[in-house]
């Protein structure tokens, strides 16, 4: 096929520069498609039926790609309680309803989701400790620090 549209291109230029010169003459309509692209017409109709294909696979790989991204969004809008978009539910109904997402995507959402779940789960704790005592935990803290500051002084000095 590479060669077909090679020759086509490179015999179209050929024609141009020397104005078709040649002793070929063609009156109007008397060339098909197939003739003046340099193929049989078994090749034109092959190519055609290709170029089909491939703009068909393409079209499908993008909505695939809008679907994934509408998932995404969605899934954000779900997370901080926004308003549904129909665009987005348009475009994961078009790619087939349920739309698995890429490895990086799913990664990054399942991450969301644990951080969030983490965050859960310690406000929960916090929440469950009645008599929180901030002055206590910094006190503590402060003993902490100042105990492991004294044994890497005396690490230092050995």
């Amino acid at each position: 096929i590479m060669a077909f549209m090679v020759k086509s291109v490179v015999g179209g230029q050929l024609k141009n520069l020397t104005g078709g010169l040649g002793g070929e003459e063609k009156t109007e309509g008397e060339k098909s498609d197939a003739a003046a692209q340099g193929m049989t017409r078994e090749e034109y109709e092959e190519y055609q039926k290709q170029l089909v294909e491939e703009k068909m696979e393409r079209d499908a790989n993008f909505t695939q790609r809008k679907a994934e991204r509408a998932t995404l969004r969605s899934h954000f809008r779900d997370k901080y309680r926004l308003p549904k978009n129909e665009v987005d539910d348009t475009q994961i109904q078009l790619a087939g309803g349920e739309v698995e997402l890429p490895k990086e995507l799913a990664k990054m959402i399942e991450q969301d989701n644990e951080e969030e779940e983490e965050k859960d789960s310690v406000i929960g704790q916090l929440a469950n400790i009645q008599n929180l005592d901030l002055d206590s935990l910094k006190d503590k803290a402060q003993a902490t620090f100042e105990g492991l500051k004294q044994n890497a002084e005396k690490c230092v000095l050995m």
